[in-house]
């Protein structure tokens, strides 16, 4: 695959235009291994070449053909996608400012696509050519590896027969057997002679052996598949046996293979092992499955009257005590919890359960004398508060936050109930409590934002979510002072979900680092494209605030779009000034990049950030913008405290814009309060 060319800056609006048409008819019918913006950009690279190779003397027929190939270089292969690459293209070519006035241009075009259309082919072609050879490659190494699979197979079954413990042999359609190993006859306990003379229906009782006879036949007619039998008698020397009994038929063969087994100990091995694989080993508390499966059975045999109880707890700061105190403190303090849930439910039908590294969930079968929640949360949380006390006299605590579904409603799945109960769980820690009743109402909420926040990386890709800039004016005169960038996603059948719950979604995902890389590109590009004099503000998220390559990759963008960097304003937020974000505002600010301290006036630390670093203006936190929209105002100390906080931040000189202003009336508000910029609803 040919590498693309660095693409040089595009002037005219017809060449952006005629990129993104293209761009978007051949990605309609065709997979591209690339973002949206990636997309426009390769196509953008290809369509400069075009261009060239129709304006050089002579034409450069090669290099249009090298574009023909590189559409199928990137999966362009669809039906259309070469009739629509020249349809576009056709016309869209005759507009761009570098052919218009040459003679006979249409014939050059013409000449251009042609090659186009021949490197497309000839690319094409070696696509196909190299897929047949690999795929007679492919079939030539699948027939020899099934032939010496073939003979592996047949080494392993001599080699199984020989070693297994299972009784193994094979038989004609009238039981006599053709070949045995030494475990069949030692469960038989008879001679390989003595076995050659006997037939399998021999070794039965006269009725299991007439069962038995009918199987077979109907074995070897095709109408089953297999015969299994357990606790068959059969005959040895001086005893019957009772093994399980398996009887196959051999493919392509009137044969049929006999397995026996013993299975007395196997028995014992299995219900072990059911046992473990039900169990949690540390603390001997029924696992995740087990619990789902009573859960299931609960909730269809459940009384009405007074219904379940799951109670979910997850250990508060467990990984404090493995990280500071080692695993085997971590597992003496999860044993001890396992004790204390069983002291607390002592007396109730219930089922403890370990169902994650350090959760644990209860299922209660309440009873009228069953507690009410609240109380039994108490009762928890009570019997948790004792100090486990380690091996060396050390007392720690074992707290523990928790979601609680009561008496979930008649047709909720055992699926559904445990989410309910991890969703509850989530919103306790957000909250800070220690446990949490589920609601149906904030349930669908979350579960509402859990969806979003999964959607949102395909939005992205599919182009729904997108750049708009909002317009910032001078509160004192209404003139613009500049556009701030930001994310908006035309969420289909929800509406627009505006940019601050962009970042908090993609934050959410870990999606925010590329997402906010594309916000800064996207908007250093569009930037460049908009009034000259208009300045660009961005709102970088807390990762990239953080970046210490920031400055580097600001820059590169810069130098990318031709965007100055005098024009250029960021925003980063107050809370990231405390990392290597404050080293990047100095950086920046030598560089001629303005910073824009964004949801200011938080924490005291921020009157800290006035003096010792060097930055344009402050936008006021979003929390206090929507206090001071509240029908009854700020308050009176709210007020004070903004207004002081504006005059401080004149006094530094720097200014005070304010974001999400909706009405004349808080337009005026922030205006009197001596803010500088202001943007929102109220602007457009």
């Amino acid at each position: 695959m040919s590498v693309p060319q660095p693409r040089q800056p595009i002037g005219s609006r017809e060449r952006t235009r005629l990129t993104k048409k293209w761009a978007y008819l051949v990605s309609q019918s065709n997979y591209l291994p690339l973002s949206h913006g990636e997309a426009e950009e390769r196509f953008g690279t290809m369509l400069d070449q075009l261009v060239r190779a129709a304006e050089a003397e002579p034409l450069d027929t090669a290099a249009a053909a090298r574009v023909g190939r590189q559409l199928v270089a990137l999966n362009c292969v669809s039906e259309d996608s070469l009739s629509s690459t020249v349809e576009v293209l056709g016309g869209g070519l005759l507009l761009q400012p570098e052919l218009r006035g040459r003679r006979q241009v249409t014939e050059r075009i013409v000449t251009v696509l042609g090659a186009l259309a021949a490197g497309y082919a000839d690319a094409t072609k070696q696509s196909i050519y190299e897929q047949q050879q690999n795929l007679t490659k492919a079939l030539f190494s699948a027939a020899n590896e099934t032939q010496q699979s073939l003979l592996a197979a047949l080494a392993r079954f001599d080699e199984v027969c020989g070693a297994s413990a299972s009784g193994i042999g094979v038989v004609d359609h009238a039981g006599r057997f053709l070949r045995s190993n030494e475990s069949l006859r030692a469960i038989l306990d008879v001679s390989e002679t003595e076995l050659s003379e006997r037939t399998l229906f021999d070794l039965m009782p006269p009725p299991e052996a007439t069962r038995i006879r009918t199987a077979c036949t109907e074995l070897t007619d095709g109408r089953v598949e297999r015969i299994r039998h357990r606790r068959t008698v059969l005959f040895s020397g001086e005893e019957a046996v009772q093994p399980l009994l398996s009887i196959a038929p051999v493919r392509g063969g009137r044969e049929l293979v006999v397995i026996l087994d013993d299975d007395s100990e196997l028995q014992l091995l299995q219900n072990q092992l059911k046992h473990q694989s039900l169990h949690d080993v540390l603390t001997g508390l029924p696992n995740r499955q087990y619990l789902s499966t009573r859960l299931e059975a609960v909730l269809n045999q459940v009384d009405q009257g007074t219904g379940t109880t799951l109670y979910q707890l997850d250990l508060d700061a467990f990984s404090v005590i493995t990280d500071g105190l080692g695993s085997r403190a971590g597992e003496q303090v999860l044993c001890s919890v396992a004790d204390r849930l069983r002291t607390v439910f002592l007396g109730e039908r219930a089922m403890i359960a370990r169902i994650g590294h350090d959760e644990f969930a209860v299922l209660v079968e309440n009873t009228p004398a069953t507690p009410g929640v609240t109380a039994m949360v108490e009762r928890i949380n009570e019997e948790l508060a004792e100090p486990v006390y380690l091996a060396g006299g050390q007392g720690v605590a074992a707290s523990a936050t928790i979601g609680v579904v009561h008496r979930p409603p008649a047709g909720m799945s055992m699926e559904d109930v445990f989410q309910t109960a991890d969703l509850t769980l989530r919103r306790a820690r957000r909250k800070g409590t220690p446990w949490e009743l589920h609601d149906a109402r904030l349930d669908a909420e979350d579960q509402d934002r859990s969806a979003m926040a999964a959607a949102l990386p395909g939005a992205w890709e599919t182009g729904e979510v997108r750049l708009v800039f909002d317009r910032q004016v001078r509160l004192a005169t209404g003139r613009t002072h500049s556009v701030q960038a930001q994310l908006q996603w035309d969420r289909p059948g929800h509406g627009v979900v505006d940019h601050w719950q962009c970042v908090d979604l993609a934050e959410q995902t870990g999606m925010m680092l590329p997402l906010g890389g594309w916000l800064l590109r996207s908007a250093c590009e569009q930037g460049a494209g908009l009034d000259s004099e208009t300045p660009v503000e961005i709102s970088l998220p807390m990762c990239l605030a953080n970046d210490e390559e920031l400055v580097a990759r600001v820059l590169g963008e810069l130098g990318h779009s031709g965007l100055p960097a005098s024009r250029l304003r960021l925003g980063l937020p107050a809370v990231s000034l405390a990392g290597a974000a404050a080293d990047n505002v100095g950086f920046l600010a030598e560089n001629g990049i303005g910073v824009v301290v964004e949801e200011f006036g938080v924490g005291m630390q921020d009157l800290s950030y006035l003096e010792d670093l060097e930055f344009r203006s402050v936008r006021i936190a979003r929390w206090l913008v929507e206090r001071q929209a509240r029908p009854e105002g700020p308050g009176a100390v709210v007020q004070r405290s903004l207004t002081q906080l504006v005059d401080l931040a004149h006094e530094s000189g720097v200014t005070v814009a304010v974001n999400g202003i909706a009405s004349e009336e808080q337009a005026g508000w922030w205006r009197e309060l001596g803010c500088d910029i202001g943007a929102g609803r109220y602007f457009g």
